[in-house]
């Protein structure tokens, strides 16, 4: 049979469908109004219509962390478009595999300064894997397979596809095509076996090694064979920001999350190993500190998909180009090999072990009365963890309510941890949250988010209301930017310049968060007391046909700890302020 003739709009919502698409979030707009079109009568595909382009590559992102599927977006051109670059710079950095798709101008008006024109493929080329400017409706299929291709695979990452309008308008005949045609892309490159090999025997002859556990073991989906590594080595881990949940916080060879709030024993387990074994992690600067001080007498074992990561900051001396999964299992495998063959078991971990257990117990994480007596936000948080329960999906915005979520919230499985971890992007969570309930309809999802956040994307909620998508949202609301407020308080002699939001405590409230739910239909709830946290959570929980704002209004002084500040050695984390660890004592 002769190919099906379609017009490009047609090809376009054939082609996502061929993909493996399910869901849509966008907007339209006059550039990509010929492709929405032929949406309506999509028989596989589900629009959800945002409120903002913002929240739809938000959504997207949520969606993919959520699901590991590929999230889509769609916009139109110009402002359209422009609206979807945080978002697209927030996903590429946390390499989450997403497809945006944006209409452009017809290609008679490019490079005219037309109604709506802009070079979306030039502004995005820095902050995307690949991007496309599809002119011919020929062209659609074999774009949107490669581009679903190329952002799931290897290090996952966005794709851009602009299609000019008439190229949306034009017709020509659907052929999906069968191959992929992509000269110079072989992303699984295969682990390969001497740099095994020389792994193995470092980790045998270590004193004091540790895994550092990365996002890349999430988007690898290498959970297990990483687990079965752990285990078999008998060696601690920790797990970066982006890699909490990838092992369970409950495995005794948990250290926590190091970096610049993370737990003393994760941070200094860094510092003073002689092995660090990273799996999916890039040695960013909040892990790292001051770089030249970081891990000083450490080996480095870098394994990562992205070569180009590989002694980007810190200098591997055993490189490892290769999926997390196989890197592992090859790895797991190197190693019972040689214990099997081993007279007695080489590994003498034993005063490691002691030392950290030490550290694990003289500085847990935990918190302190607030000195208003106003609920401590940190409480809040962590009684939302217990409550809802591990098989939930939290999703942070950006600021101090991110750091106590990732910290007081127990990560049991992997992807239940959402956040925007790279770009650090305000507004990431109502968004997020929505796309991640769309992909996981069957589980509670809380977007956990701070009083400044929520009043950026807050509008998302109409989405959600309309489109039956019940998230809960906790605004632990302190009535500033949280984050900045600490910085001013501990390094700009307490002069809060332009944080107040006067949105909680003894402030004017606006807005009252309370009325701006139900003024979207959603349900709105406010907790001011501590012995109202539990009751307040329940009826949350217990609220599944509508999406639940509440509203905890919790202290402005609390901060977040540990913490080691900018452009210093991890070796100076503080615990509090103006207290460091006893490490003479300790150690």
């Amino acid at each position: 049979m002769s190919p099906q003739q379609m017009t490009g709009a047609q090809a376009l919502v054939e082609s996502l469908e061929h993909a493996g698409a399910e869901v849509v979030f966008g907007l339209p707009g006059g550039a990509i109004l010929p492709t929405y079109d032929p949406l309506l009568d999509a028989k596989k595909l589900r629009h959800v219509l945002v409120r903002h382009e913002q929240g739809a590559g938000h959504a997207a992102s949520g969606y993919a962390h959520a699901t590991g599927k590929v999230g889509v977006c769609l916009a139109t051109s110009g402002p359209g478009a422009t609206n979807l670059i945080t978002a697209i710079a927030d996903a590429q950095m946390d390499s989450i595999p997403m497809v945006a798709i944006t209409g452009q101008v017809g290609s008679s008006f490019i490079g005219t300064d037309a109604f709506q024109e802009a070079d979306i493929v030039g502004m995005t080329m820095p902050v995307t894997k690949h991007n496309f400017l599809v002119k011919d409706a020929a062209d659609i299929p074999r774009t949107i397979k490669q581009a679903f291709h190329i952002a799931s695979t290897g290090r996952p990452g966005v794709v851009l596809v602009d299609v000019t309008k008439d190229a949306q308008q034009a017709t020509a005949p659907f052929v999906w095509p069968e191959d992929l045609d992509l000269p110079g892309y072989h992303p699984e490159a295969r682990p390969h076996l001497k740099q095994i090999r020389e792994a193995a025997s470092l980790l045998l002859s270590a004193k004091r090694p540790v895994f550092l556990l990365g996002g890349g073991v999430l988007r690898g989906n290498a959970s297990a064979e990483v687990r079965e590594l752990v285990d078999l080595s008998g060696a601690p881990f920790v797990t970066t920001l982006m890699g909490r949940g990838a092992l369970p916080d409950s495995h005794p060879q948990q250290l926590g999350m190091p970096g610049m709030h993370g737990t003393v024993a994760a941070v200094s387990a860094l510092q003073r190993a002689d092995l660090i074994i990273a799996i999916g992690a890039r040695f960013d600067d909040r892990v790292t500190g001051r770089l030249d001080s970081f891990a000083p007498d450490a080996t480095i074992v870098h394994a990562d998909i992205d070569p180009a990561e590989i002694s980007k900051n810190r200098t591997a001396d055993v490189p490892i180009v290769g999926q997390a999964g196989e890197v592992a299992t090859a790895l797991t495998a190197e190693l019972r090999t040689r214990l099997d063959a081993a007279e007695q078991d080489p590994r003498d971990y034993a005063a490691w072990w002691q030392m950290l257990d030490t550290l694990r117990s003289s500085y847990p994480l935990g918190w302190t009365e607030t000195a208003d007596g106003f609920t401590a936000p940190q409480k809040v948080i962590s009684r939302i963890g217990a409550i809802s329960g591990p098989d939930s999906v939290f999703v942070a915005g950006v600021g101090q309510h991110q750091m106590w979520s990732s910290q007081f919230i127990s990560y049991e499985n992997p992807r239940s941890w959402i956040n925007s971890g790279g770009l650090g992007t305000m507004g990431y969570s109502v968004p997020a949250a929505m796309g991640a309930k769309v992909g996981r309809p069957d589980v509670p999802v809380w977007a956990i988010d701070g009083d400044g956040c929520f009043q950026m994307t807050n509008q998302e909620l109409a989405t959600c209301v309309i489109n039956d998508i019940p998230i809960k949202v906790a605004v632990i609301n302190n009535s500033s930017l949280g984050m900045v407020r600490q910085w001013q308080n501990l390094f700009y002699d307490q002069r809060y310049s332009n944080t107040e939001l006067n949105t909680g405590h003894g402030s004017r409230r606006i807005p009252d968060f309370v009325k701006l739910a139900d003024a979207y239909g959603a349900a709105g709830l406010r907790c001011e007391r501590d012995e109202d946290i539990d009751a307040t959570i329940e009826a949350a929980m217990a609220i599944n046909d509508r999406p639940v704002v509440v509203d905890f209004t919790v202290s402005a002084d609390a901060m977040v700890w540990p913490m080691v500040p900018a452009g210093v050695s991890n070796d100076e984390i503080q615990i509090a302020q103006g207290m460091s660890p006893e490490w003479e004592r300790d150690i």
